[in-house]
């Protein structure tokens, strides 16, 4: 790793994790703790599992997932997170945004390269 790459992912991670989780809703409703581990086993995308809580309460209060609670065999309840429609209509633009703006990232570093 190079000096200020952790400043670089938290600045692009800032950007997209939001994104990412909705994704991940997409096919169908998780407890928390499977989104942390999901985003863990992708280790670029979350650097501990403390900034996903408030991510999560940002989406629902945004209206974009909406929660359920669920009794557990394990332990206490558990909340469970599922896409709501604006959730999917925000994940859509994002993806139609996404691509333009990876392929201009690209050209513009490999245009550096030149």
């Amino acid at each position: 790793m190079v000096p200020g790459d952790g400043l670089i992912l938290t600045q692009l991670r800032r950007g997209a994790l939001e994104y990412c989780v909705l994704a991940m809703l997409q096919g169908g409703r998780l407890y928390g703790l499977d989104i942390a581990r999901r985003l863990a086993a992708r280790q670029v995308l979350m650097s501990s599992e403390g900034t996903l809580n408030p991510l999560l309460a940002r989406l629902r209060k945004a209206g974009l997932v909406s929660t359920t609670w669920q009794e557990s065999t394990e332990g206490p309840p558990r909340r469970y997170y599922e896409l709501t429609g604006p959730g999917v209509e925000a994940l859509a633009a994002f993806r139609l945004a996404w691509a333009p703006f990876r392929d201009a990232v690209d050209a513009a570093l490999t245009d550096g390269e030149r």
